[in-house]
């Protein structure tokens, strides 16, 4: 009797242990299938833009003597806030479905109202200005194959940076200027008021934006006052173009 009772035991401890086994390997297994679509997401994902703000990626001051710290800062905690806090406001009063991108809702925001245009649109373009720069550095150019199609479309940088540079000057009123990419990847330079860009299905230009840059007058006012052409050709200083060149590729 006493040798079924340990025997018994022995079962119901093996029992267990397997049991136990199985249920780290299944933890085990979830871990890594959940690992695995983290990081396809991470891989896939790079350019997409979520509908909060991510970090500044660099100090307010970072950026001096070209955009001052204070101006960064308003710029940043302020204005770009506003368009995130407003934007999240918009999807849930216009019931945008789960799971939609900001990519996909700019391609149809004709289809929405003036308040997710301005406010998706601001946040989109704020998301990606921020990126698109980096602290100052000399003789700052694009290399390899962006360069090469920079000089293929405008004859030389040179030209490149005059063309979008006035782009940015002439805008009337507020607005950005765009380096951008069509469907052949060919380059283009274009400009959209207000927060418009070249995702949305109501812009006069379309396309896949590689570069930008903020024209409103919050983004140089307290430097700049109302030079405009100042501040722009100042900027070029700033241009992430190691960024420009991920996007590129992307495209």
């Amino acid at each position: 009797m006493e040798t079924q009772i340990k025997s018994r035991r022995k079962f119901i401890a093996d029992t267990l242990k397997g049991s136990i086994a199985v249920s780290v390997g299944i933890a085990g297994i979830s871990s890594l299938a959940a690992s695995c679509s983290s990081a396809k997401k991470s891989t896939s994902g790079n350019f997409a833009t979520g509908f909060s703000q991510t970090p500044l990626p660099y100090a307010y001051n970072a950026l001096e003597n070209i955009i001052d710290a204070q101006t960064m800062e308003i710029h940043y905690t302020k204005h770009a806030a506003g368009y995130a806090k407003n934007l999240n406001e918009a999807v849930k009063e216009e019931n945008v479905a789960a799971g939609t991108s900001l990519e996909n809702l700019l391609s149809k925001v004709s289809k929405y109202s003036t308040k997710m245009r301005n406010n998706a649109g601001g946040h989109y373009n704020h998301e990606l200005f921020w990126k698109c720069m980096r602290p100052k550095t000399a003789d700052n150019k694009p290399t390899g194959n962006l360069l090469q199609a920079i000089e293929t479309e405008f004859g030389s940088f040179a030209n490149f940076k005059s063309k979008f540079s006035d782009a940015g000057k002439t805008r009337f009123g507020s607005g950005w200027a765009w380096l951008y990419t069509d469907g052949a990847k060919k380059l283009h330079i274009g400009s959209t008021p207000n927060q418009d860009n070249p995702l949305m299905d109501v812009s006069d230009i379309h396309g896949f934006p590689l570069l930008g840059i903020d024209v409103w007058e919050h983004a140089y006012y307290l430097k700049y006052q109302n030079k405009r052409s100042d501040y722009i050709d100042g900027w070029w200083n700033l241009v992430n173009w190691d960024y420009v060149q991920s996007r590129f590729d992307k495209a």
